[in-house]
């Protein structure tokens, strides 16, 4: 699938052709304090097939199990566009939220699914606001 996308402000663009069944929530507590969330969605881009527009700024770092994974993102406006690794980048794991076709992508898997918080599982029964009050 031909995917686009791009940070907040427009500074980074990028176009990726992924397999749209390789789309993972990760819910380990490096996602979850790198994002702000309580989880991060990603999908897994070859390099062949990613084309990346506009300057990114890096930031390494080393997870729970030794490996160290290269985060990029917009030096701009902060949004985060990929982690890969920091040597021999093969694949690119791309932020769901910058992909204008996120709502196509449903999550086929979750990892890191011990550090999950159990609120965040199920919050169909929440009050649903359509914009800010």
């Amino acid at each position: 699938m031909k995917i686009d996308g791009g940070c907040h402000c427009g500074n980074v663009t990028f176009t990726a052709e992924i397999d749209p069944e390789r789309v993972s929530i990760c819910h380990c507590t490096d996602c979850q304090n790198l994002t702000g969330s309580p989880y991060r969605v990603v999908v897994q881009a070859p390099k062949d097939g990613f084309r990346l527009s506009g300057k990114l700024k890096t930031y390494i770092k080393t997870a729970e199990s030794g490996n160290k994974r290269m985060q990029g993102f917009c030096p701009e406006c902060g949004t985060p566009i990929y982690s890969t690794t920091p040597t021999d980048q093969q694949f690119y794991g791309l932020r769901l939220g910058t992909i204008r076709q996120r709502a196509q992508l449903r999550p086929k898997k979750q990892q890191w699914f011990r550090s999950a918080l159990d609120w965040a599982q199920d919050i169909h029964a929440l009050q649903k606001v359509d914009k800010q009050q």
